[in-house]
């Protein structure tokens, strides 16, 4: 670890191999070294907010995250808290993918997978500027990671994309950095269908929440006005249009020209509501004045 690096937490999660004699014989060496045990496993998630807490009890002015399946290289330390140290960011994260030559090591269905599932989050936390939500390689400024509510961060695998959820309601500032992600043999523990049955309907509700916050309790602007409108006249035109469309259907009869037009016009009105709402949206997620990052 660099010299700037003052405590590393490590946290045990009941694991069942020689963890936990090696992490006590390092904290005994290592007066950096602090080691903490769950007596109950509590996931990934829970085992960071355990650390998190420790971090903030200890007063660290930034807390670094590192996975210990050895796919983050500590050397990526100074890139990561320096957009944070120059008052840029609030919150930075790794992003594999601006590394062409380290994304053919990830495996095609993960990087597919990822692709995917970091549009779903990025709809849900309001983050459109970050390309790779699931990376956790992250640091956070102590000020930010204060005033999260860890009540509503999952314990579980959802952990990171939860974090960034509501991180997105203290308006914290997320910047990535570009860094290589190190593929080996180890096999991820999050199964097929945990992300494609369970993050979709968590990522929806969370959505459905940060619009209803962000733009009918927080604050009241255009975008409110774009959705207000918008989606009752998609919603009426799509409804009206295939009641229609199958009542005339079942008896064979060629629909009337008003009764095609209307839904379509109000169809197409709704959707270009709904697209400026959009528009809106993804310009205006958290963000500062351009600062020049040195050193």
């Amino acid at each position: 670890m660099p010299p700037e690096v003052s405590y590393v937490i490590a946290v045990n999660d009941c694991s069942t191999d020689e963890t936990d004699s090696k992490l006590s014989r390092l904290q005994q060496e290592n007066k950096r070294v602090i080691y903490l045990k769950h007596n109950i496993n509590q996931g990934v998630g829970g085992a960071m907010l355990t650390g998190f807490q420790k971090a903030m009890d200890l007063d660290s002015d930034i807390t670094i995250k590192m996975d210990g399946d050895g796919q983050m290289d500590h050397a990526n330390i100074h890139k990561l808290i320096r957009p944070i140290k120059a008052g840029a960011a609030d919150f930075s994260k790794g992003n594999r993918f601006r590394d062409f030559k380290a994304l053919k090591n990830m495996p095609a269905f993960r990087r597919l997978g990822n692709l995917g599932l970091s549009f779903l989050i990025k709809a849900a936390s309001g983050y459109w500027n970050v390309f790779d939500p699931t990376n956790g390689f992250i640091a956070i400024h102590k000020d930010t990671l204060s005033a999260i509510n860890f009540s509503k961060i999952h314990k579980r695998y959802f952990f990171e994309s939860s974090l960034l959820i509501e991180l997105y309601y203290s308006n914290a500032v997320v910047i990535e950095v570009p860094m290589k992600a190190q593929y080996a043999d180890e096999k991820s523990n999050l199964s097929i269908s945990k992300s494609l049955f369970e993050f979709p309907p968590k990522l929806l509700y969370a959505f459905i929440r940060r619009i209803i916050l962000k733009y009918f309790l927080f604050d009241f602007n255009i975008a409110s006005l774009y959705i207000l409108f918008g989606l009752p006249v998609f919603l009426f035109g799509t409804v009206y249009g295939i009641t229609n469309y199958i009542k005339y259907a079942s008896h064979n009869t060629p629909a009337p020209t008003g009764t095609v037009v209307i839904p379509t016009l109000l169809i197409i009105l709704g959707f270009q509501l709904l697209l400026s709402a959009a528009n809106y949206d993804v310009a205006n997620y958290p963000k500062r004045n351009s600062i020049t990052i040195s050193g």
